[in-house]
């Protein structure tokens, strides 16, 4: 157990294969087109009051960023799960057997992604904005 702790201590650092917990500029992109469906969304009940056709495009707007963003995250857990699968990952850490430096560099990969600072601006920005969105309803819908 010992010999194990040392490997998980200092085998990553050394490893050529070692990934940095640093974005790529596709994730921002899908993260800003995100962003920009789920403020969409958020104001079609608002737009809809004001100018009918402003909601309908927002709506459309948001519907068709939400598509892209789900489709972006469904390639990416389904190519994480592919290599999990592959490298037999998940066997290997339930036997309790010696990992190597690429199961090493594959963990700090699935680590970086549930770490990620983006995902928590997109959960907060999700909360915040819909939070507004149905006070905003609500006061439109039954008490204007």
């Amino acid at each position: 157990m010992d010999n194990n702790i040392k490997k998980i201590k200092g085998e990553p650092l050394s490893c050529s294969g070692y990934r940095d917990c640093q974005d790529s500029a596709i994730s921002w992109i899908f993260f800003l087109i995100g962003l920009i469906a789920t403020f969409a969304i958020r104001v079609v009940t608002v737009l809809m009051h004001l100018e009918p056709i402003y909601g309908k495009v927002a709506w459309y707007i948001g519907v068709i960023g939400f598509f892209l963003f789900f489709v972006y995250k469904f390639k990416v857990g389904h190519a994480r799960a592919k290599r999990i699968e592959e490298s037999g990952l998940s066997e290997k850490i339930s036997k309790n057997e010696p990992l190597d430096c690429n199961d090493y560099a594959l963990i700090n990969s699935i680590l970086c992604g549930l770490g990620s600072r983006k995902e928590r601006i997109n959960y907060f920005f999700i909360f915040f904005l819909s939070a507004i969105a149905l006070l905003l309803a609500i006061y439109m819908d039954f008490l204007k």
